[in-house]
């Protein structure tokens, strides 16, 4: 029987894992809940760059890498397909569509934390959803601005932010009370295209609030790229049969 190695990260990597048997793993960086409901094996942690995942391939006998991390996770993207072509098998990968703007939306893209600061001098009271790289910089907040930061988990914020701590699915009522709550004026976000966490863009359209959209990284070319979790599930399907 072949083996799958999944490297998990988006929503739909949990609904591939729930479809795997005992012999396929399910791996996981360590980041949020981890599941213990599956029937394959979970894996919690790094690898130690392309030269340890390939290691790691090579002695639990993988025979499939399907890369199911977050569109953004720029890094383990290149470390799955260095590792697969090292460990000659296939690497596969879910890349869901980004987002794209629609009428009245504004938004604006931004390629770093330095544009994105610039970008943000006009505004008082930013949302962001970039999870916890703000966390960072919360001894750079301007003095006229209030943070909301939502993440996962919450996380200590200070005198001029606060955090969040919430999963999506998010409904678009509790969205538009969020922007209301907290008078949101800008909205930050990366462009991960989830349906998950689409209803915010819906309420910064609806209230004509901007949006900086963080750039989205250009990722490793692989040997097959698949847009849905069906036809990942499909192609998976005929690789393990």
């Amino acid at each position: 029987m072949k083996r799958l190695l999944l490297l998990g990260g988006v929503t739909e990597a949990l609904a591939i894992a729930r479809t795997l048997g005992p012999s396929h793993l399910y791996s996981l960086a360590g980041v949020g809940r981890v599941p213990t409901d599956l029937n394959c094996q979970v894996r919690v942690g790094g690898y130690g760059g392309a030269e340890g995942l390939a290691r790691f391939i090579q002695e639990q006998g993988i025979d499939l890498l399907l890369d199911a991390t977050h569109p953004y996770a720029a890094q383990i993207s290149q470390n799955a397909a260095t590792a697969a072509q090292h460990s000659g098998i296939p690497c596969w990968a879910l890349r869901r569509p980004a987002w794209q703007a629609q009428a009245g939306d504004d938004w604006r893209e931004v390629s770093d934390w330095a544009e994105l600061v610039k970008a943000l001098e006009p505004f008082k009271r930013p949302l962001f959803t970039l999870g916890r790289e703000p966390l960072q910089h919360l001894d750079e907040i301007p003095p006229e601005q209030f943070w909301t930061l939502r993440a996962l988990e919450v996380y200590p914020g200070n005198e001029r932010c606060e955090v969040i701590g919430a999963r999506g699915p998010f409904h678009i009522e509790d969205e538009r009370a969020l922007f209301e709550r907290r008078q949101i004026d800008v909205l930050i976000s990366k462009n991960s295209g989830s349906s998950a966490t689409e209803p915010k863009l819906e309420v910064a359209r609806e209230r004509g609030v901007p949006v900086l959209i963080l750039k989205r990284p250009v990722l490793q070319e692989v040997e097959r790229e698949f847009l849905t979790l069906n036809e990942t599930l499909e192609a998976l399907a005929a690789f393990t049969s």
